[in-house]
């Protein structure tokens, strides 16, 4: 070989040798990069416009007879499962607001008197709308109840809880951002087919979505409210305000937010001396539940501010072993929709979930469905610079499951790369379980609409962080 072959062949070798290194250190450096947070859904879903059911759909249906009840719904009516609300609407005239009930195996039938009202919203006028409270039920008793006595009446059932203890086994639905398109109707249908029967819903909020149609249809509140009934008159919801609650309309002359919501959804919020129906506590079964409202003012010396920090020391975890909180705007969130918008609150009353060890927070608002490790983000201050999440055994793990199937549509659009909080995300309508074995574990799962009824998308046992507190985390 001559010497010009020789040196073209040097530098050749010289030229592969270099790309080889660029290579291997691009590798390395792939690797150490921050993205290790766990799973990004390689599912991916038929990219389809949600549309909503046209108003002449079945499950919109107005039931038959004069004055028939209709949009009925149950919720828990006291602090620990001895109550329920009844609520319902009718529209030729007020009517009875009474409720007739009995327990299956009783033979003695008892009557509870409610209220009804109405309120105008724009040029909409609503139906009569009733809320009656039983109290002072059996607990793990079926009950059957009837309203619209006197004129059309209709006949439902509903089990209350076990008594509250630590080992009680329960198992919570988990729904959000549920709307009235075809993909809530798939959502709902597939939470009822689950073969892990739900007993009650944990619902993080965004209900009718009315305010998204002119002069925020209230039409579109009834048809919902009818929609859901068939699940929500046989067990209760347990609410949550989300931003479509608020109802804000000063150009339509309606300045009270929350007015359409608060009219149909009562809570029991005066039973855990709550000021207002946006945040309140229940005990249920084995599980203490903290509702709270990213869209009330919750900084210092606010109400709901007050109401918490004077809550979460009554907490007991030798009765109620599992502490939930609800909430609708996510303090977690990898997706570009809706971020940061918890932080002010996150940066509120992070410090006490960690402190008080809650186990889970369940949150909705983004479109799309999101799991985190146990992490928390409060050791920074003006001076230290420490502003990013830390693993943390004491802290909550964080689900999104805004995932309902409402007409906006999903959110797909991810943060990228994956943050190390992030264990599990993928842009898909679905719902979740939360099934309560004990003091110690519950095994939660998430299920997408595409999937059969029995299939689990994505799966985490927990383990409880007062009596149980080992690393439950997903992904290294």
């Amino acid at each position: 070989m001559g010497l010009l072959g020789l040196s073209s062949f040097s530098r050749a070798s010289s030229s592969s040798m270099v790309a080889y290194v660029i290579l291997v250190l691009g590798l390395v450096l792939n690797g150490a990069l921050p993205c290790n947070g766990g799973q990004t859904s390689l599912f991916v879903r038929k990219v389809e416009k949600t549309i909503d059911m046209p108003l002449d759909s079945d499950v919109f249906r107005v039931p038959p007879g004069y004055n028939a009840p209709q949009q009925v719904h149950i919720t828990q009516g006291d602090h620990v499962g001895k109550g329920v609300i009844v609520s319902w609407v009718t529209v030729d005239e007020p009517g009875s607001s009474k409720v007739l009930y009995w327990s299956e195996n009783g033979k003695q039938k008892k009557q509870a008197e409610g209220k009804f009202t109405t309120y105008r919203f724009f040029n909409y006028t609503s139906g009569y709308i009733h809320h009656c409270t039983i109290r002072n039920l059996e607990f793990n008793t079926k009950y059957y109840y009837v309203v619209g006595i006197g004129h059309t009446e209709r006949t439902f059932w509903f089990l209350t809880p076990p008594e509250v203890g630590p080992d009680v086994p329960y198992t919570f639905g988990l729904i959000g951002d549920l709307g009235q398109s075809f993909d809530s109707n798939r959502t709902l249908t597939h939470y009822e087919l689950n073969p892990q029967k739900g007993q009650a819903v944990l619902f993080v909020g965004d209900l009718s979505y009315a305010d998204n149609y002119p002069n925020h249809d209230n039409v579109r509140w009834d048809t919902w409210g009818r929609f859901v009934e068939r699940s929500v008159a046989y067990q209760p919801w347990i609410w949550t305000a989300g931003n479509h609650e608020i109802d804000f309309a000063p150009e339509i002359g309606e300045t009270k937010p929350f007015k359409p919501y608060s009219k149909r959804y009562h809570v029991p919020y005066k039973a855990s001396g709550s000021t207002a129906p946006f945040w309140y506590s229940i005990k249920r079964a084995s599980a203490y539940i903290i509702v709270l409202s990213s869209y009330s003012a919750y900084g210092k010396y606010t109400p709901q501010y007050k109401w918490l920090e004077d809550e979460l020391p009554k907490v007991n975890r030798s009765e109620t072993p599992w502490l939930i909180v609800l909430m609708h705007s996510p303090w977690y969130n990898s997706y570009n929709y809706h971020y940061m918008e918890g932080e002010t609150m996150r940066v509120m009353y992070e410090p006490w979930f960690v402190q008080y060890k809650v186990d889970v927070v369940f949150a909705g608002h983004v479109h799309a469905y999101e799991r985190s490790e146990r992490v928390s983000n409060v050791a920074y201050n003006i001076v230290n610079g420490k502003c990013i999440p830390v693993k943390d055994q004491s802290a909550p793990v964080y689900i999104t499951i805004g995932d309902g199937g409402n007409l906006e549509g999903l959110a797909t659009n991810m943060t990228e790369p994956q943050p190390a909080y992030s264990a599990y995300r993928e842009a898909s309508f679905g719902h979740a379980i939360f099934d309560i074995k004990n003091r110690t574990h519950a095994y939660y799962s998430w299920h997408r609409n595409q999937d059969g009824y029995a299939v689990e998308a994505d799966t985490m046992w927990f383990f409880n962080r007062h009596w149980h507190q080992l690393d439950d985390s997903t992904s290294s």
